[in-house]
C-alpha cells in the first residue's frame, strides 16, 4: 500500500478510532495472558517447555497458538478454542436438525443471535472439559501436577475447582475481548485477530532462540524462506476464486425494456477457512481429555481402558497424521457443504429470476 492510503486511512477519523481500540484491546488480551493461574507449581511448569520428542513439539505448538499462556500457565492457557469447537459443533448440527435449519433460513438475522447464544452457553461445557483435561495431560506429561494440591479430595477440593474456574474465566474474557474488537473494533475479525496475535508475538522469541542456536547460519535462512513460501500460498489460496458466470433476466423500466445483464458469482476455493484444521484436532484431542477423567479410578477396568485410550490417541503415535489429515480433508468437504448450504445462493439466485449458463 502507498504512503499516501496510509495516510489517509489515518485521516479517517472512524478507521483510526477502529485501529486504535482493536489495538487497545489485544494489549488487554496480552497483558491477560501472563496472569498465571492459581495455584500452579512454577518448578513443574518451568518443565513444559524443557520437553524433548513429539511432547515437546507438540507443547511449542500450543504455547505458539496460544501466545505463550501454554508455557507461563495463565488463565488464557486454552485460548478462545473451546468457543470455536462449539461453534463448529452448532454449525455442523444446522443441516441435521431440520428445525435449526429453518430457523438459519426463514430469517438469517434471529438465526445469527440465536447461534451466537447457543454458542456462548455451549463453550462454558467446552472449556470445562478442556480446562481439566489440559491439566490432567500436562500432569501424566511431566510425571507430577502442574496446580499444587491438585485432586478431588476433600483437602484438594478447593483448589482444584479455583484452577479450573479460572481457566473457563480466561476463555470467556478471551471471547469477550474478541467480540468486542468484532463490534467496536476491526469488524467480525476479533477472533482471528487474537489467534494472530498471539502467533505473532512468539515469533520474535521464535527468532532468538533460533539465533542463539548451534545450528548453521544457513539454516536461519532456510526456515524464513520456507515461512515466506508458505505465507504466500497460504494468501494465494486464500485469495483463490471460482467465478461462476450468471445471467439476470431483463427488467421492465417504464415502456422500455432492460438488456439482461451478466455477472459473475464469485466463489471462494478455501470456503472452510481454519475450521476443518481446529475440529479435527478438537475431534483426536476429546477421546484422550475425556480418558483423563478416569486415568486414577479405582475400578482397574476403567483405568486400563483410560490409559489405553490415552495411548491410542496420543500425537507420538504413527497413525495419528494420518489419521489427522483424513480427518481434515472430510471435515474440509463437509464444513464447505454447510457453509455453501447457509449462504442460501440457490435461493437468493431464483427470487432474483437469474440463471446459471449450461
Amino acid at each position: 500500500m502507498k504512503r499516501s492510503s496510509w495516510r489517509y486511512l489515518w485521516k479517517s477519523e472512524d478507521i483510526r478510532n477502529k485501529l486504535l481500540i482493536t489495538l487497545l484491546l489485544l494489549a488487554i488480551y496480552r497483558f491477560a495472558a501472563n496472569i498465571p493461574v492459581p495455584g500452579i507449581d512454577r518448578t513443574t511448569v518451568n518443565m513444559l517447555t524443557q520437553l524433548r520428542g513429539t511432547q515437546g513439539n507438540l507443547i511449542n505448538l500450543l504455547d505458539m497458538l496460544s501466545g505463550g499462556a501454554v508455557s507461563n500457565f495463565s488463565i488464557l492457557a486454552m485460548g478462545v478454542y473451546p468457543y470455536i469447537t462449539a461453534q463448529i459443533i452448532l454449525q455442523l448440527l444446522t443441516p441435521i436438525i431440520p428445525s435449526l435449519e429453518r430457523k438459519m433460513q426463514d430469517d438469517p438475522r434471529e438465526g445469527r443471535i440465536w447461534m451466537e447464544k447457543w454458542t456462548v452457553i455451549l463453550t462454558i461445557p467446552m472449556a470445562l472439559l478442556s480446562a481439566f483435561g489440559q491439566i490432567n495431560i500436562f500432569n501424566q506429561m511431566l510425571g507430577s501436577s502442574v496446580i499444587t494440591n491438585w485432586g478431588f479430595t476433600a483437602d484438594k477440593l478447593l483448589p482444584t475447582i479455583t484452577a479450573i474456574v479460572a481457566m473457563v474465566a480466561g476463555t470467556m474474557l478471551g471471547v469477550w475481548i474478541g467480540q468486542l474488537i468484532s463490534e467496536f473494533g476491526l469488524r467480525n475479525q476479533g477472533l482471528s485477530l487474537i489467534i494472530f496475535a498471539g502467533i505473532v508475538s512468539r515469533l520474535p522469541v521464535s527468532l532468538v532462540q533460533m539465533i542463539n542456536s548451534q545450528e548453521p547460519w544457513y539454516m536461519f535462512l532456510i526456515v524464513v524462506l520456507i515461512l515466506l513460501i508458505t505465507i504466500f500460498a497460504i494468501v494465494y489460496v486464500q485469495q483463490g476464486r471460482r467465478n461462476v458466470p450468471v445471467m439476470f433476466p431483463g427488467r421492465r423500466i417504464g415502456n422500455r425494456m432492460s438488456m439482461p445483464v451478466r455477472s459473475n458469482l464469485p466463489l471462494m476455493v478455501n470456503m472452510a477457512g481454519m475450521i476443518p484444521i481446529i475440529f479435527a484436532q478438537s475431534f483426536l484431542t476429546f477421546p484422550a481429555i475425556l480418558a483423563s477423567f478416569f486415568v486414577n479410578s479405582q475400578t482397574t477396568w476403567l483405568r486400563n481402558a483410560s490409559l489405553w485410550v490415552t495411548d491410542a490417541f496420543n500425537a507420538e503415535t504413527a497413525w495419528y497424521p494420518v489419521i489427522f489429515f483424513i480427518l481434515v480433508v472430510l471435515f474440509t468437504y463437509f464444513y464447505t457443504d454447510v457453509m455453501f448450504a447457509q449462504q442460501n445462493y440457490g435461493e437468493n439466485l431464483k427470487k432474483q429470476g437469474a440463471q446459471i449458463p449450461g
